[in-house]
């Protein structure tokens, strides 16, 4: 449904990608199926997925915490606003 690279500084990469799938992931309730990484010097440092089981959620660094979907625009925003947040303190 959606693929998009962004190279957004030297050794920073956003790829974000969204699927429409015919029946929520499991964990999930919406019928999308997405991954939106950061990629700084081949290490990746930022992650929105939704696993079947897990559901949404967030890989910052090592942590993983929990993510609330609402709307595939705020999806996108969440994610741009923590890859900022994440290139400011780089």
């Amino acid at each position: 449904m959606y693929r998009d690279r962004v190279l957004l500084d030297d050794d920073l990469l956003a790829e974000m990608v969204l699927w429409r799938v015919p029946t929520p992931v499991r964990g999930s309730t919406h019928r999308f199926k997405y991954r939106l990484v950061l990629i700084d010097k081949d290490e990746c440092v930022l992650r929105y997925v939704n696993e079947a089981g897990k559901g949404d959620h967030r890989h910052i660094g090592s942590d993983e915490v929990g993510y609330s979907f609402s709307t595939i625009q705020a999806l996108r925003a969440d994610f741009l606003m923590d890859a900022a947040e994440y290139q400011r303190r780089r």
